[in-house]
């Protein structure tokens, strides 16, 4: 191999600039640079989800005010503290420059940021090269499919977003390859794998990555480094420990047979808990991924942490867990979930969303990165999604707001479910002749046997709803009753979904007229 991939230097982070220029830079320009750029623009949401991570454990080392940095644990001990070193470093308005360039080129160990360094390459495991072999001791690697996310895999692979085979792989750009080694990191699934050989054994099974399934929430400011400051978590309690706190390319291989070692704030928690290893396999000039090897790095049982982007919900049995990627939900719909403070709530609010700073509170925005995904193979769809300036709704800010954002909410989703309700009933009224189509007669319905109007229904009636919604968060209407603008979005995607009145025979005719009676029953007020 003639050359390294350095992600210090090396252009491998697609931004776009305050000028609106799109270009690609290395980690160092980009903290240089932070206060220059507006956006990410990963085209992999996965890969920008673990990506905020790693800079925002980043951030934490070179966000600098004095001799005092956002990790120094004597001060976020206090709170109070802690919050007033943000703020300063906030005023600074960039990072130092020094400060970035003693973190890259003394404070990590030389070669820790090269893809393809040959002892410790970024996030990888250079021992797989000699343990994921063959029952004849031959290298054993996964494949570069394998390693590309949305690539198929093996005889029976879905095509994503391109053809591909095992039998002629395409090579993967250097940039790109890192950009879904941390997506595989942070997101990859449990089941079969390259088997490793350690022991005896030669195990070919891994857990899931930490954040799979699921979708993260960031603060989002109007430029980068806005962003990155805010992104960086306040540490909690459980998050103390005796152990300093060390990122993966910052400390040691550790065995992948023994324990695992409490997670540490703030370097730990965020970049500290994968479940996989990974280890590329660069073409000649160094430019390139050619091959790879993906399996499991540890079985010991995982660390219980709270993941500071995520939101967390009730289950059946009074626990939390974090909300799961939907790929047909949009983003206002977790809104209330944002804004409400966990007291009295079946769900809590990303940690991150706390004890944000008052004055910037109107111009941030939420971001929303997620992966719609089974618990094992299956990769559906991943997403990105950024609110307008809600974050002043906050409910310790604007507490009518919040809760007038609540009532939004609860109003759509309850005229959802009766919208789904009405549009069974009337697909079997209109279909099933034993059914009597009188207004009042009840109507057995065969879960296995929806028809097509609820599913078209409620396709259309989101969009409206959505609509509907961003109305009503005007100040002027803070106080309407939101109940009957989304009942006539779910009348107008009723219709829609059923074809146009003209030319329904009289069965289809009772069958609307049903459903839509269903609907308006939501606006007449309830007795007591």
């Amino acid at each position: 191999m003639s050359g390294g991939f350095d992600l210090r230097d090396e252009p491998w982070i697609p931004v776009r600039l305050l000028t609106g220029e799109s270009v690609r830079i290395g980690l160092r320009q980009l903290f240089k640079q932070a206060h220059e750029i507006d956006d990410l623009e990963l085209p992999v949401p996965p890969a920008a989800a673990g990506l905020m991570r790693i800079l925002a454990a980043i951030t934490a080392r070179v966000a600098t005010d004095g001799d005092e940095r956002l990790d120094d644990l004597d001060v976020a001990e206090n709170v109070d503290d802690w919050l007033d070193l943000r703020q300063r470093v906030l005023r600074a308005e960039r990072f130092d420059p020094e400060a970035v360039d003693r973190y890259f080129d003394k404070d990590v160990p030389s070669g820790r940021f090269d893809l393809f360094d040959a002892d410790r390459p970024f996030l990888q495991d250079p021992r797989l090269r000699t343990e994921c072999v063959d029952a004849k001791g031959a290298p054993n690697p996964s494949g570069v499919n394998k390693l590309v996310m949305g690539r198929p895999t093996g005889i029976n692979g879905a095509v994503l977003f391109g053809h591909f085979t095992d039998t002629a792989p395409v090579p993967v750009p250097a940039a790109e390859a890192a950009w879904h080694l941390i997506a595989q990191l942070y997101f990859g699934p449990s089941g079969q794998c390259t088997p490793r050989r350690i022991t005896e054994d030669r195990t070919g099974s891994s857990d899931a990555a930490p954040l799979r399934k699921s979708v993260s929430y960031f603060p989002w400011g109007q430029d980068l480094f806005t962003s990155l400051i805010l992104a960086v978590p306040r540490l909690r309690d459980e998050e103390l420990g005796e152990d300093e706190d060390v990122c993966p390319w910052e400390g040691e291989l550790l065995s992948p047979l023994k324990p695992l070692t409490p997670v540490i704030w703030p370097g730990g928690v965020l970049t500290a808990r994968f479940r996989h290893a990974v280890l590329l396999l660069p073409s000649p000039d160094g430019r390139q991924v050619t091959n790879a090897y993906i399996t499991w790095s540890t079985h010991a049982q995982p660390q219980v942490v709270r993941d500071p982007y995520q939101i967390l919900e009730r289950r059946k049995d009074g626990n939390f867990q974090p909300r799961e990627a939907d790929g047909a939900r949009a983003l206002w719909r977790d809104l209330d979930a944002l804004l409400l403070k966990d007291d009295r709530q079946d769900t809590q609010r990303p940690p991150a969303l706390g004890a944000l700073p008052k004055k910037l509170l109107s111009t941030l925005r939420v971001r929303a990165y997620g992966f719609d995904q089974d618990g094992q193979q299956k990769d559906s769809v991943w997403f990105a999604s950024t609110t307008p300036r809600v974050l002043s709704w906050l409910e310790e800010n604007d507490e009518g707001m919040a809760h007038h954002i609540q009532r939004c909410h609860g109003s759509a989703e309850d005229v959802s479910d009766r919208l789904d309700f009405a549009a069974r009933v009337a697909w079997k009224v209109a279909t099933d002749s034993h059914v009597d189509p009188s207004p009042k007669a009840k109507v057995k319905l065969d879960a296995r046997k929806p028809g097509p109007w609820a599913s078209v229904a409620l396709t259309r009636y989101w969009p409206k709803a959505e609509t509907e919604f961003w109305q009503l968060t005007k100040s002027e209407r803070r106080t309407d009753r939101p109940l009957e603008p989304f009942v006539h979005a779910a009348l107008s995607a009723l219709d829609e979904a059923i074809g146009p009145s003209s030319r329904a025979d009289i069965r289809v005719a009772r069958a609307r007229h049903r459903a839509r009676s269903m609907l308006h029953a939501l606006l007449i007020p309830k007795a007591g």
